[in-house]
């Protein structure tokens, strides 16, 4: 009965987002901190009561600043990259103008960073080449290690402090418009949606790509909340209170996710236990799910883990560390090869079969467009996506794969209205 009241008081389509609280009740909102870099105090980014970073309204929101947020905001909508011309375009992986395992030259870039360093070495030699004034990336909060800040970096010694992955939920999006308004260049380093939102800034603020001429990602299979750390502390009996350090992986390849506490305690988990095993109910939030773009489709490098491989499979035992560059427009393409030319970069040969060993799990986003639809179906607020040749995926899915999809998506929305029902 509560499921059908539920239905009863909505469209059967719903009406598109007209604001950040829309976008968050939807489940919809990535917590890139690009809302509250255009608003300034009127909307503040934090960690809710699901341990996501979500946007806070503190005051009003003028028509003129709602318009931008909506304009912008990858929970409203996302462009892809389309077809572009003389580029090999794959359903999954998407425009692929070169593909080479990376890892930086540098043997403590290398073993710092989470695989090979590759986004790291870019972003330094972004700056000690003067291309750019300063990199946008995100680091652990000095307060409270197990969450994740946004950073400004304008020395390669910055970069390198904020190198290896973090999991946890961030915002990186928030120093945008501050840098913009230094009118000086610099890069971002962000997660695929953080850049597709850069990207629909540049469509309405000509400075983005006059300031900003070089968009660097990872491949992305979800963020998942602050509860997750925490589960970790309690599994080793560490009070928050006293945790000095906690890194997702870094200092080696996979690296280890490891807790250290004030008085030098360690605590260590191997890759393949704390993100392979779902030890700690290691949960995706709604909006990561129907992601149609993990790989960084929009980025002019998308940079993965390069596992090594057997028998198909990666391997996920400790080793000298390799990404994967993929190379996705001319501004990357140079960068790139700037990169490699000034020793800052090395490159080996990989295979677009390898990448699909290496990554299985993003194959699911070639049927994205049938969690859209569903959502349509249901009377549920949905993304606008374009550019990302929903043909060419659908085929790569398969009968399975879009009825696998298209029934995961009901069971989560199914699930989303019962658990906010009893709340």
């Amino acid at each position: 009965m509560a499921r059908k009241k539920l239905r009863s008081k909505r469209a059967f389509f719903a009406a598109p987002a007209r604001n950040v609280e829309d976008v968050v009740g939807a489940g919809l909102c990535t917590g890139c901190g690009l809302c509250e870099s255009i608003v300034g105090p009127a909307i503040s980014m934090g960690i809710n009561i699901e341990g996501n970073m979500r946007p806070l309204v503190r005051d009003e929101v003028l028509a003129e600043q709602n318009e931008q947020i909506i304009a912008v905001c990858p929970g409203v909508s996302v462009q892809g990259p389309g077809r572009p011309q003389g580029v090999t375009l794959h359903p999954v992986w998407g425009p692929m103008r070169e593909i080479h395992r990376s890892w930086a030259s540098d043997p403590i870039v290398r073993h710092k960073g989470a695989a090979g360093g590759t986004l790291t070495a870019l972003g330094r030699y972004l700056l000690t080449s003067a291309r750019v004034h300063a990199v946008l990336h995100v680091r652990a909060d000095d307060r409270k290690p197990w969450l994740t800040t946004s950073t400004i970096s304008r020395t390669p010694d910055e970069v390198l402090r904020g190198a290896q992955s973090r999991y946890g939920p961030s915002s990186p999006l928030v120093n945008v418009h501050r840098l913009l308004d230094d009118g000086k260049r610099f890069a971002v380093i962000g997660k695929p949606c953080d850049i597709s939102a850069v990207r629909a800034l540049g469509r309405i603020d000509p400075r983005v790509e006059q300031m900003i001429p070089y968009m660097l990602s990872n491949f992305c299979g979800g963020v998942h909340s602050e509860h997750i750390a925490k589960a970790v502390m309690r599994h080793h009996r560490v009070d928050e209170l006293d945790v000095a350090l906690y890194r997702y992986r870094g200092e080696g390849w996979p690296g280890p996710l490891r807790v250290q506490t004030r008085d030098g305690a360690v605590y260590d988990l191997p890759y393949a236990n704390a993100y392979r095993m779902g030890k700690f109910g290691y949960e995706f939030p709604f909006r990561c799910k129907i992601c149609p773009d993990g790989v960084g489709e929009v980025a002019d490098i998308a940079v993965p883990d390069g596992w090594n491989l057997r028998n198909g499979k990666p391997v996920y035992a400790e080793a000298p560390g390799t990404n994967v560059a993929v190379v996705r427009t001319p501004a990357g393409e140079e960068l790139l090869h700037g990169a490699i030319d000034a020793r800052c970069l090395e490159v080996a040969p990989v295979s677009v079969q390898e990448i699909e060993q290496m990554h299985p799990n993003h194959h699911r986003k070639a049927a994205a467009s049938v969690a859209l639809l569903a959502l349509r179906l249901m009377g549920q607020r949905t993304l606008r996506v374009v550019g990302y040749r929903t043909i060419d995926g659908l085929k790569r899915a398969g009968v399975r794969g879009i009825l696998q999809q298209f029934v995961g998506t009901v069971r989560r929305v199914l699930t989303r209205e019962n658990r906010e029902h009893l709340i």
